[in-house]
């Protein structure tokens, strides 16, 4: 098989990543890997134009590896369904696949990609880069934190507003979006698309919860597969991930995502949570992606993060856990009755647990295994019925 080789690029430079993307997109550049790595393969596959590390949602490091066909169906699908091609704010690093496909959306559409705060993000800083913005399309990608930051300064703040207001679209993906923050968003004039998609994906592939371009959805014993041009290649060095996240059925490849979803009679798709994310508390079966959705929404909970802690008496119980102290003086009990008022009696948090600072995968979402495992010699007993 033909080889080509891959250049590895520090991804806090995002101009060096931009350049060697362009030069890959037009034909005679290398791979582009954005990290910092000793170990990084010399060579890929002759069709594969980015690489990006991702730890996804288990903390197990993986390279995937996307072609040229799957970053321009990626894109391409992105500009129709937002309307058409515009100017980017860069927010994310480029390590990060939203980041990476925002800078390679530029080259395709033949606009200047602008860079945000890329470190220690803040409004105001948001507001100053988007200034230097020119075409008459704008657009960017942010994760739920940054854009709860957004919404706290436009609040109070006009020039944040207006400046956040201007974009033709804020996408937003990586983790769940509160829908607190989703309706004052909103109520300030804020463009918000809900993203879903990953690496594997080449960034988010279903918007507002219906997918875009020659994306395909289907739901497989409870989890959702997807299919489509954007898909990755392959985990590099790993035949095996490879083999137990991508299959061809009937001609078609399909990727499997590992999220537990349904989708409804229009299409329009629910994810519910990680397949790996259940446990069985009192015989009952609890989604912890539901749980902590729930959780999100009440106050001094938006960054909570639910996992589950082994119980002598009810086999597993859900365990809200913050960094901090809680910004609100919300009870457990009444947590607990929110919760199972809308998930089911098994759904309702053992108790609320305090951590100085959350551990933090590198793509910087939650480590919900090392909390797990920290929780496991403590785990508390509710006296209650699950």
């Amino acid at each position: 098989m033909p080889e080509r080789r891959l250049l590895t690029v520090d991804p806090a430079d995002w101009r060096g990543v931009h350049a060697a993307l362009r030069a890959r997109l037009d034909g005679a550049g290398a791979a582009v890997f954005p990290v910092n790595a000793a170990d990084a393969p010399v060579e890929v596959g002759d069709d594969i134009a980015l690489v990006i590390e991702t730890s996804g949602s288990t903390g197990a490091p993986k390279r995937v590896a996307l072609s040229e066909r799957a970053l321009r169906a990626s894109a391409q699908a992105t500009d129709a369904a937002l309307g058409g091609a515009g100017q980017w704010l860069l927010c994310l690093s480029p390590a990060f696949v939203a980041g990476s496909q925002l800078l390679v959306r530029s080259v395709l559409c033949g606009t200047e990609p602008i860079a945000g705060p890329l470190h220690g993000f803040d409004a105001p800083g948001f507001a100053e880069a988007s200034a230097a913005m020119t075409h008459a399309r704008r657009y960017t990608a942010l994760v739920p934190a940054q854009l709860a930051r957004l919404v706290e300064a436009g609040e109070s703040d006009a020039a944040v507003r207006t400046a956040t207001a201007r974009f033709d679209a804020v996408l937003i993906g990586g983790q769940a979006l509160p829908a607190s923050v989703a309706a004052r968003a909103l109520d300030l004039g804020y463009r918000i698309v809900r993203t879903y998609g990953s690496s594997e994906t080449a960034t988010g592939c279903v918007y507002d919860g219906y997918p875009i371009g020659q994306t395909r959805l289907r739901i497989s014993d409870g989890v959702l597969e997807i299919s489509g041009p954007m898909l990755a290649d392959s985990y590099l060095g790993d035949p095996d991930a490879t083999a137990a996240a991508f299959r061809i059925d009937d001609g078609v490849r399909w990727y499997r995502t590992g999220d537990l979803a349904e989708l409804r009679p229009d299409g329009r798709l629910r994810v519910l949570g990680r397949a790996d994310d259940v446990i069985i508390s009192g015989g009952v079966k609890v989604a912890l992606g539901r749980v902590e959705a729930l959780v999100r929404e009440l106050p001094g909970l938006t960054d909570a993060v639910v996992v589950g802690a082994p119980s002598a008496r009810w086999g597993e119980v859900p365990v809200v856990v913050v960094a901090g102290e809680p910004a609100a003086s919300l009870p457990l009990e009444d947590v607990r009755t929110r919760v199972g008022a809308g998930l089911g009696a098994a759904a309702r948090p053992a108790c609320i647990v305090t951590m100085p600072e959350l551990p933090l995968l590198a793509t910087g979402k939650p480590d919900r295994r090392s909390l797990a495992a920290q929780l496991a010699p403590d785990a508390p007993e509710y006296p209650d019925a699950p």
